[in-house]
């Protein structure tokens, strides 16, 4: 069963959305929410999996807002049928704060699912303000991607002369549409890396151990959140932890873990800068950066230092990034070796990585 829905049709292209969930207090909160903003028009709601088929087959559709848990046709049986009836979809998959729910969102993810919210509860979600940003952000990056013909063309953005010294620790930092992006490139990089790597993506608590054991069900680098006080290996991933920054000591030649609940930065924590600042400090500036998709410009003052202490930084393009938030800003700020879409990163990482030593 559908719902009609209003919206405004004029004015340049908007975000067409359907919102898929079983409970319509949910559905109408937010749809309040996606109508706030005027670049998004919600064109359809809908109670089950079944009932958002049936409706794509008769209403333009750029994003889903996709609940897991709904009768008659659950998320994870409707997702790989809508990604059939219409393979340029964008999914959002809607899942609990639960370790359940985060394990269910990752393995959307890895099915075909473009990003994942994650859902309060219906009582608190009207006076929710980090959801209703995350979801708009989410809902108009992902619908740029079917309106990118419409984009005026940007001037490629200046780039740099790598440095001649092998980095000792790969650092990436990533935020909206991080997950999705994380998979891309960690399965890019196989098991060659011959350095610690170092991630922060901005993340609920519940949700990192998940992401993690989903990066490690990849094949290739093992990766687990960082602990306190560890020493970090060569080919490891460490992941900071939900609610605290990682950041990285020097210790008799190697690097140490260390977590911090310092205040957030960036309105984050755990925050990309703090992790940057740190590893370049206890590596002497022998970092190489990597900044994926994301709001806002968290990544942009550490990569800055490690620039500074002479390291290199390489950014997602704009046209692979649901938001050019972060690797924009390193990108337009000069700081980066290299610009590139998103499948071509993890090659030239490895490029940097194999600079011969001196």
């Amino acid at each position: 069963m559908t719902e009609p829905a209003t919206g405004r049709s004029s004015g340049p292209p908007r975000a067409r959305v359907m919102i898929c969930d079983d409970s319509v207090v949910i559905r109408g909160a937010i749809a309040r929410m996606l109508q706030a903003d005027p670049d998004i028009h919600v064109v359809a709601k809908a109670a089950n999996g079944q009932a958002a088929i049936d409706e794509l087959k008769r209403t333009k559709v750029d994003v889903v807002v996709l609940d897991i848990e709904m009768p008659v046709l659950d998320g994870m049986a409707a997702l790989p049928l809508l990604l059939k009836a219409d393979p340029g979809l964008r999914i959002i998959m809607a899942s609990t704060l639960t370790t359940r729910g985060a394990d269910i969102a990752m393995r959307a993810l890895r099915l075909g699912a473009s990003d994942y919210v994650p859902k309060p509860s219906s009582i608190g979600m009207a006076a929710d303000d980090r959801f209703r940003q995350d979801i708009i952000t989410k809902v108009k990056g992902l619908a740029r991607f079917r309106h990118r013909a419409a984009l005026p063309a940007r001037a490629p953005p200046t780039t740099r002369a790598a440095s001649i010294l092998p980095p000792k620790l790969l650092a990436i930092g990533s935020s909206t549409g991080g997950p999705q992006a994380l998979f891309t490139l960690i399965q890019g990089l196989g098991t060659a890396v011959n350095v610690p790597v170092i991630l922060t993506q901005h993340m609920p608590a519940t949700f990192t151990p998940i992401l993690a054991e989903h990066i490690t069900r990849l094949g290739g680098l093992p990766c687990a959140e960082a602990k306190d006080g560890e020493m970090l290996q060569n080919g490891r991933i460490y992941l900071a932890p939900g609610d605290k920054h990682l950041i990285v000591e020097q210790a008799d030649g190697a690097y140490r873990a260390r977590l911090s609940t310092d205040p957030p930065e960036n309105f984050c924590r755990p925050s990309v800068d703090p992790m940057l600042r740190s590893a370049a400090a206890a590596s002497g500036g022998r970092v190489l950066v990597a900044i994926l998709t994301g709001m806002g410009h968290d990544g942009l003052a550490g990569t800055r230092f490690v620039i500074e202490k002479g390291g290199v930084a390489v950014a997602q393009d704009e046209a692979t990034s649901v938001v050019w938030g972060m690797p924009g800003a390193v990108a337009q700020a000069g700081l980066c070796h290299a610009v590139l879409p998103l499948p071509r990163i993890a090659q030239k990482l490895l490029e940097l990585l194999r600079v011969p030593a001196r």
